[in-house]
């Protein structure tokens, strides 16, 4: 073999080698990219469906921040409630090195931050804290100048009530997060709103239709505003009010003192401040009285002719006693029951129904099951656990049943539009889809004779307080003997007032509250209704009523009830507007 066909031989041998381990190598170095980029693509996907920690936190963090809330407008479109943007401080504490040094940093540019809560907080190994919630643009800039390292911003959301503490107890409040925990705020994440926010469906506010209560800002101002003067003038614990539109039933406006501002809502969770118109339950005295002659008429077994024997002021029943207020010891006709406020007459009513009568008329008008209304809040009647004839006798003028004032309200309310019970409302609606929803619960002649009484009552019964001239006003007062310890104490009592305009044709309801008002020297030392319930709920229609738009009537209406006129009823021809 020459030389030259050696090297050739060798030459092609030795590639061939090369070649062949090459296909090795290759598959080597496949096999490693392989490798990273599946380990990285695992990292990737693990990261994405299972974060880790800090990041988890920090994402759930930014997700709370994101809560976008409507707007909350009166029936009138003026701004209730609304969200501002804002800026929340957090710490990312793996990052931060001198903790201590931070802590000092941001306790002096942010006083309010407790020290030792944040130093806790920075001393854990989360990736994701917060330091401080809705801060101020001075406040950021100022934390920004620090340049602290692992000290970030967040976008949030802060609610603000531009009218402070109007209306604090129906709107209700949010918590940092921006979810609503109380009142109408509540109700509107209750409606599908945090589910809204949850899915990411909400990129911005205008995303949102305002949600349109059928309050009034300007009669919510004035009701709080007259309460406060009671509040204060006749030295009561508490006080509350609402006007109701017995037509549609929208609660116009419902305050309750002492209330809190929901743009600082730290007093809210006090005992004192509960809503006591919807949360409270209380025996509502002769108000009651109301229901026991409407349930009386309505049955047939009794006219607005009848009359009822209260000589001798006493009524015995068994061991117990019933006695009589402003007693007149004689034969009394049904509307002087109610202007006299007789218990005596209220109770042989109820007795001629007799207790199973009694217990469903008081159920018909949602007076023994707990009310629901958008507001979240609301408190279960307390009704005897054993319910006998010395129970309805009572009940008759006003004690042993506690309900809601809301609840009692709107049963006055049916008594007075015509006999129909409407669950009152905090959105704005109209009279069609309001009657759409109603229950008759009485008689159309019911309810003539009962607003004829009620005005009787105002001319010249226990309501002439808020008798104010030329609205045709009828009413009934209501004072109760607060249960301490299980007895009725004398001197502590809670005092309602309810009165509706025009008793012609009601279109509002008007109601105070207060728990345990003083005797003054200009009431003679008494603290019944008639002195402070009813002097603010008259202060109360003379105020509103022409902001509501309510005509007074410079002439008596003509044959506002004519049935009466025609039965002949006590004092028919005299009850006019005047």
């Amino acid at each position: 073999m020459s030389k030259r066909a050696w090297v050739a031989r060798n030459a092609r041998a030795m590639f061939h080698l090369a070649i062949e381990r090459s296909y090795t190598r290759v598959g080597l170095v496949g096999l490693a990219f392989t490798l990273v980029f599946t380990t990285i693509s695992g990292r990737l996907i693990l990261g994405a469906a299972f974060p880790e920690a800090d990041n988890g936190d920090r994402r759930i963090a930014a997700a709370a921040t994101t809560a976008i809330r409507p707007d909350i407008v009166d029936r009138n479109g003026e701004i209730l409630a609304t969200d501002i943007r804002t800026v929340s401080i957090f710490a990312e504490p793996r990052n931060i090195y001198d903790k201590d040094e931070a802590v000092e940093l941001l306790t002096a540019v942010l006083p309010q931050i407790n020290a030792t809560e944040l130093r806790a907080k920075l001393s854990t190994k989360k990736g994701f804290v917060w330091v401080k919630r809705e801060i101020t643009p001075k406040q950021q800039a100022e934390v920004h100048r620090l340049g602290i390292p692992g000290i970030g911003f967040l976008p949030d959301h802060k609610r603000v009530y531009p009218n402070g503490v109007a209306a604090a107890h129906i709107l209700g409040v949010t918590n940092l997060d921006n979810i609503g925990i109380a009142g109408i705020e509540k109700y509107i994440d209750n409606q599908g709103n945090k589910a809204l926010n949850d899915f990411g469906l909400v990129a911005k506010q205008t995303d949102l239709s305002p949600i349109q209560l059928s309050i009034d800002l300007r009669a919510q101002f004035a009701v709080r505003d007259e309460l406060a003067w009671g509040l204060d003038h006749f030295k009561a614990k508490a006080a509350a009010g609402m006007i109701l539109d017995v037509q549609t039933g929208e609660v116009i406006a419902l305050a309750s003192l002492p209330d809190f501002d929901p743009n600082d809502p730290a007093d809210a969770l006090n005992p004192d401040r509960i809503n006591r118109m919807n949360v409270g339950v209380y025996e509502m005295g002769s108000t009651f009285k109301a229901m026991t002659l409407a349930m009386a008429l309505d049955s047939g077994k009794f006219n607005v002719n009848s009359t009822f024997d209260t000589r001798g002021g006493v009524l015995s029943w068994g061991r117990q006693k019933i006695h009589e207020y402003h007693g007149t010891n004689r034969v009394i006709t049904m509307p002087e029951v109610f202007t006299h406020s007789s218990n005596i007459g209220s109770a042989k009513m109820a007795l001629g129904i007799g207790v199973p009568g009694h217990k469903a008329f008081l159920k018909k008008m949602g007076l023994t099951d707990r009310m629901r209304t958008e507001l979240p809040e609301s408190a279960e009647p307390i009704v005897p656990a054993r319910w006998t004839e010395i129970n309805t006798i009572t009940i008759a003028f006003g004690h042993g049943l506690a309900v809601a004032p809301i609840q009692a309200t709107a049963a006055v309310a049916a008594i007075a539009n015509g006999g129909f019970l409407m669950t009152p409302t905090f959105l704005k609606t109209t009279p069609e889809a309001a009657m759409a929803k109603a229950t008759r619960v009485l008689k159309t002649e019911t309810s003539e004779a009962m607003r004829f009484i009620m005005r009787l009552n105002a001319v010249e019964g226990s309501a002439k307080k808020a008798a104010i001239p030329y609205y045709f006003v009828g009413g009934k007062t209501g004072t109760a003997e607060k249960v301490i310890h299980g007895r009725y104490v004398k001197n502590r009592l809670f005092t309602t007032f309810m009165a509706a305009a025009p008793m012609n044709n009601p279109k509002y309801l008007f109601v105070t509250i207060m728990d345990e008002p003083q005797g003054l020297p200009e009431s003679g030392g008494y603290a019944t209704a008639a002195w402070n319930s009813g002097v603010v709920t008259g202060r109360v229609i003379e105020r509103v009523a022409p902001v509501l738009g309510l005509p007074p009537q410079f002439d008596p209406p003509v044959k506002p009830f004519p049935l009466m006129v025609k039965l002949g009823a006590y004092h028919a021809t005299q009850v006019d507007g005047r």
